[in-house]
């Protein structure tokens, strides 16, 4: 007879599955679609250098570097969300909410407006910024432990301080350069390269396995912090071990992506609801975070004809009325009790 976590596991299995399968069919589509088209037929043949040179540069320079990063950024996303609202025990908590994103957003826009830099070290700056962002909320809300509510309260404070400061610096930069910050502080997977993507690949590749080692001590915090020290977790060391793993993870796919709105904040919550259980799903998580970056940036191209919109715009157009019907359902839950 299956148990309840024998059932939610082997939901959870055919749940990641199906979203694989999702994945591979919106890459194919994304790669072989655009101005010059690739036969989906002839796209394995070019993966093995059996392509023309039109196919080869067309794939392997603008389109395959997009696709493989909005899966990464989007597995980032998907599960730095899980996490932040798992262990902060709040749907609110998640980076673009809390303004880890918007820390990074104000560090970007810095170094294009006022130090005029691009490339890689915008990338460097968003990271650090998020970084920075992350630890002044942490230590503002720290009183002998951290709480949900207090840490989500103290971080949207920063995100609308996040805001003031970016249009600041907007509003006294350069037009083109301030053009530049506006597409960058959209988010997007326009700027796509191989060498970006493989630092991307490198920082997943050490965090990942980290939250591997934290999700069983994070499982047993769910049942609350008394249970979770009388079986042995150290629930101090573990709540500043997963909040590091998780604004790590925020901070390198913004570094490469931009802020991409409510990608983590949707992500969790989603794939919750598909494996259902109460399970943590953290492996689902970061699938649907990919299934979603890669829809947006899907819609984005090939909705309205002749104009292509960053993806970023589309997953704000998504998430704004979940956040809102989000809020008025807690209000109805608060007015009920």
């Amino acid at each position: 007879m299956l148990t309840a976590r024998s059932i939610t596991r082997r939901r959870a299995a055919i749940v990641s599955l199906v979203l694989l399968v999702v994945i591979l069919v919106l890459t194919v589509v994304g790669v072989s679609n655009g101005s010059f088209s690739i036969e989906p037929s002839r796209i394995l043949a070019t993966l093995f250098g059996q392509g023309e040179r039109a196919e080869e540069f067309v794939l392997f320079r603008l389109r395959l570097p997009a696709s493989v990063l909005g899966i990464l950024v989007g597995a980032a996303f998907g599960v730095a969300g899980a996490l932040f609202q798992t262990l902060l025990r709040n749907p609110l908590a998640s980076p673009d909410i809390i303004g880890i994103s918007g820390g990074a957003s104000v560090a970007a826009a810095f170094g294009i407006l006022i130090l005029g830099v691009s490339g890689a070290m915008v990338s460097l700056l968003a990271f650090v910024g998020a970084v920075i962002v992350a630890l002044a909320i942490y230590s503002l809300s720290y009183r002998g432990g951290i709480t949900g509510m207090r840490f989500v309260l103290i971080g949207v404070g920063f995100a609308f301080m996040a805001q003031s400061v970016l249009g600041y610096l907007l509003s006294r930069g350069d037009v083109r350069e301030a053009s530049q910050a506006l597409t960058w502080m959209v988010g997007g997977l326009g700027g796509a390269d191989w060498q970006g993507i493989a630092v991307l690949a490198i920082a997943l590749a050490v965090l990942l396995p980290l939250v591997a080692v934290l999700a069983p001590q994070l499982s047993m915090l769910q049942l609350g912090d008394d249970v979770a020290a009388s079986l042995g977790v150290s629930v101090h060391r573990t709540r500043q071990g997963v909040l590091a793993v998780a604004v790590a993870m925020t901070a390198v796919a913004v570094a490469f992506a931009g802020p991409i709105a409510f990608v983590a904040f949707v992500s969790a919550p989603i794939a919750r609801r598909l494996v259902g259980g109460g399970a943590l799903a953290l492996v689902p998580s970061a699938l649907v975070g990919a299934t979603v970056v890669l829809t947006a940036d899907l819609l984005g191209t090939y909705l309205i004809p002749g104009a292509s919109v960053p993806a970023g715009v589309i997953t704000a157009i998504i998430g704004a009325p979940y956040l809102l019907w989000l809020i008025a359902a807690s209000s109805r839950q608060s007015r009920a009790a």
